[in-house]
């Protein structure tokens, strides 16, 4: 089912920078000037074009550089601005935090002002009454909640805005960097929550420049720049566009529909595929899964070993380069990714052609199918080749339990 739909959408706005008019007369010859322009000035495209869709459940990461119609965005899905073209259906109610005490008055006390916003977000007043304790709770603000709401610091106002939203539960939570304030303790707490409403089938919209939040945390991501939708997909392939786009700014987006990974690309050269990119200094030309025996095999029984073997050619001299690896279940769910950097080993200058093995000494995975991601980048985290679920392997149990992977155990029955 689909969450939010956005179509075509475009927004502009008028620069702040313009001069008011200071009589009526100069507000006349304006108008009868600008009708004879083609229009534009005085004003700035934030968006345009703008198309998406996100589905229940979903949670998607928008990413870009300042000012390039992140928050804008967010804002026409809140309904704080009306697009000027397209249009947007949002299915479900909203929950926005947006800037930090947007909605909240600063003379009212926060008593009073948890009554404003729940009733603001959909909420009776017995919804919020009944609810009240626990948004102060949540918000840590028991000593402070009848004060008025300017006496408050940034993280209090912090706080109790995401308490507000959160327990308001809405069917779509949008955040614009909201976590950005307050301690670390408190970060883990919105954390947790986020990792509830996902749990629950909830749909969740972040802008945020911690790219690290995407990858850990999104099903998708999207970059914008310049107001234009310019990657989209799976977090980290989105996350390596946005830096070539970054380092070269007139790097295109990647085009839509399915693609293969096409044999006859000249050896060397930056590959944009759904399921592989990297600009190909050094080059994945094979993965293989061997056994205990050495043969290869992709299908294991708990407790057994693997050992990942990455073929590599180098095409180009690449500072420190750094190899990676992660294990994906068939329904999307990352189980465990490493890479030398994290381990802190540091590879020597590579050339030619050669292989770095990685030996897993247990799969105790549950039953099911998996995939191999595998990468070389380089220590600034630019991507050289990504290889995204390409190599698939299958994981076979005679017991019947459930998760993720079998914690190695023994039931001691003391009678």
């Amino acid at each position: 089912m689909v969450a939010v739909e956005v179509e075509n959408v475009s927004k502009r706005f008028r620069r702040q920078t313009v001069q008011p008019y200071t009589t009526l007369k100069s507000a006349v010859v304006d108008f009868l000037l600008r009708r004879g322009r083609s229009g534009g000035e005085g004003t700035f495209q934030a968006l345009e074009g703008i198309s998406f869709s996100v589905q229940q459940g979903q949670t998607v990461g928008i990413i870009g550089r300042n000012g390039s119609g992140k928050s804008t965005l967010l804002k026409l899905l809140a309904g704080i601005y009306r697009p000027d073209k397209g249009s947007i259906a949002v299915h479900g109610r909203v929950g926005a935090l947006l800037d930090l005490g947007a909605g909240f008055h600063p003379e009212f006390s926060g008593r009073e002002n948890i009554l404003i916003n729940g009733i603001v977000l959909g909420l009776s007043k017995r919804e919020v009454r009944q609810r009240f304790d626990a948004i102060v709770r949540f918000a840590e603000l028991d000593e402070f909640i009848d004060e008025p709401l300017k006496t408050y610091s940034s993280g209090m106002y912090m706080r109790l805005g995401f308490a507000v939203a959160a327990y308001a539960d809405p069917d779509i939570l949008l955040i614009d960097e909201f976590l950005a304030v307050g301690d670390e303790a408190f970060q883990q707490k919105c954390f947790d929550k986020i990792v509830e409403f996902r749990r629950r089938g909830k749909t969740l919209i972040l802008v945020t420049h911690d790219l690290s939040t995407v990858e850990r945390w999104c099903d998708e991501a999207l970059w914008i720049g310049d107001g234009v939708i310019r990657g989209r997909g799976k977090p980290r392939r989105v996350i390596d566009l946005y830096h070539y786009g970054i380092a070269v700014p007139d790097v295109a987006a990647p085009s839509s529909g399915p693609h293969q990974i096409d044999p006859t690309v000249p050896a060397g050269t930056a590959v944009d595929q759904p399921q592989r990119w990297g600009s190909r200094e050094i080059e994945i030309v094979a993965v293989q899964m061997l056994d205990a025996t050495d043969q290869e095999r992709y299908v294991y029984s708990n407790e057994e070993c693997t050992r990942i073997r990455i073929h590599y050619k180098v095409h180009r001299h690449l500072e420190e380069p750094v190899f990676g690896m992660a294990i994906i279940r068939d329904d999307g769910l990352w189980c465990y990714g490493t890479n030398t950097n994290i381990e802190g080993l540091s590879l020597p200058s590579l050339a030619g052609d050669g292989t770095v093995d990685l030996l897993l000494e247990r799969l105790d995975l549950m039953a099911g199918i998996y995939h191999l991601d595998v990468a070389i980048q380089g220590r600034d985290s630019t991507t050289s080749d990504y290889h995204h679920g390409l190599y698939t392997f299958t994981m076979q149990s005679q017991l019947a339990e459930v998760g993720v992977f079998r914690i190695p155990h023994q039931w001691i029955i003391n009678s």
